[in-house]
């Protein structure tokens, strides 16, 4: 592929021995997008008493409050399965550390950074400049995961700085990127000098070179264990694509149901991307490809199945051969790490959402009739990161 209602008698019931009740469930933590300090943060219902909890857990270094009646304290998994299992508590959340919401300007940015970060038609036409201008917020993708599906990624790339690991590799062979295609698209979604989400994570899915779709739906499987192991918020970036394969579709979609976002390109075949597959699954973000001048690229798929347009004829980016190493590519392939890192970097900045809710707000963020040669039947809207706050 290219690139269960079971009723009892009241005597049961009587006769049923205490020490077969079923278990009080758990709470759920409120789990940070970003780092914390390692520490909870207990909010309890009106009434009860913190200070009885704080001593009866023995805890030395807890920090509580009247103004929303809790604490904070480090608690070891005994003393927080304890709370979580009490009915006198509202709410548990890690303690996740704050930032100033800075904004950077970068200026030796390729412009396809530009032209996500302004509403404005790019003065410039030339593709080749890296002096560009992109102003974002400093989270930037702190907390992310980002899994680049694809021919792999030079982890060693001076563009990651140490925030790509190798993941897997699923009906293909070999631990590297031999193409050089999934390391331009990890740079665009999170490199320091040309991606998006510039202190996210890179995690290589190495599924590709002209790989089957068993392999990638193998891939697929592996990410949806990773991220359900880790419980980070996570995206996965498909720059690639074929005829229509429900198997495929149905990967993607479990994905997206276990609220992992997954951003798709839509096709370089200058046809209806409803015909594509991952393109076509509903609940993917599938992206088109724009040009420097505002038009739809003249390859990029279109149709209804397109949720948002993004930069990808002439862009820049890391490549393999050297840690240094840039090439400039087109495709929607180069697109989609765009919007891959855009849903990064608003995850940092604003919290996690469901994978539909994100693409709602991709929507509602974007530049909308700014495009030509797009479609009656297909989305005029160009991707943008929005407000910088």
């Amino acid at each position: 592929m290219r690139f269960s209602a079971v009723f009892a008698t009241l005597a049961v019931l009587l006769a049923a021995p205490l020490a077969l009740a079923a278990p009080p469930s758990l709470l759920s933590v409120e789990r940070a997008t970003g780092p914390t300090t390692g520490k909870y943060i207990v909010k309890f219902k009106a009434g009860v008493s913190r200070k009885r909890w704080i001593s009866q857990l023995k805890l030395k270094d807890a920090v509580d409050w009247d103004l929303v009646n809790g604490f904070a304290s480090n608690l070891d998994e005994s003393a927080l399965n304890t709370l979580r299992a009490s009915r006198d508590v509202e709410v548990i959340t890690e303690d996740s550390i704050m930032h100033t919401m800075t904004p950077i300007t970068q200026t030796n940015a390729p412009w396809g950074l530009q032209r996500i970060s302004q509403v404005e038609k790019l003065r410039s036409t030339n593709t080749g400049d890296l002096t560009y201008t992109y102003t974002y917020g400093d989270s930037a993708g702190t907390g992310v995961d980002i899994y680049i599906a694809d021919t792999g990624v030079f982890v060693n790339h001076t563009q990651f700085g140490g925030r790509a690991r190798w993941g897997g590799t699923f009906g293909v062979t070999g631990t590297t990127d031999g193409h050089g295609h999934g390391t331009h698209c990890a740079g665009t979604a999170a490199g320091s000098q040309f991606g998006v989400a510039k202190n996210a994570s890179i995690i290589a899915v190495k599924v590709l070179s002209d790989g089957g779709v068993s392999g990638i739906v193998s891939g697929l499987n592996w990410i949806l264990a990773q991220v359900q192991a880790s419980g980070r918020p996570s995206i996965v970036s498909m720059s690639l694509g074929g005829g229509a394969n429900t198997v495929l579709d149905n990967g993607v979609a479990s994905l997206t149901a276990a609220g992992i976002h997954v951003t798709v390109a839509a096709g370089n075949d200058n046809w209806d991307a409803a015909f594509t597959s991952p393109a076509r699954t509903p609940s993917a973000i599938t992206v088109g490809a724009s040009d420097i001048t505002d038009s739809r690229a003249y390859f990029s798929n279109y149709g209804s199945v397109v949720d948002i347009f993004a930069p990808g004829l002439g862009v820049i980016s890391s490549w393999i051969g050297s840690t240094t190493a840039t090439n400039i590519i087109s495709g929607t392939s180069m697109a989609t790490p765009h919007v891959a890192g855009l849903v990064a970097y608003l995850i940092s900045k604003d919290g996690n959402v469901s994978p539909a809710a994100m693409e709602a707000k991709i929507k509602a963020l974007a530049a909308v009739g700014v495009l030509s040669d797009i479609p009656a039947d297909t989305i005029n809207a160009l991707a943008q990161i929005g407000p910088v706050e």
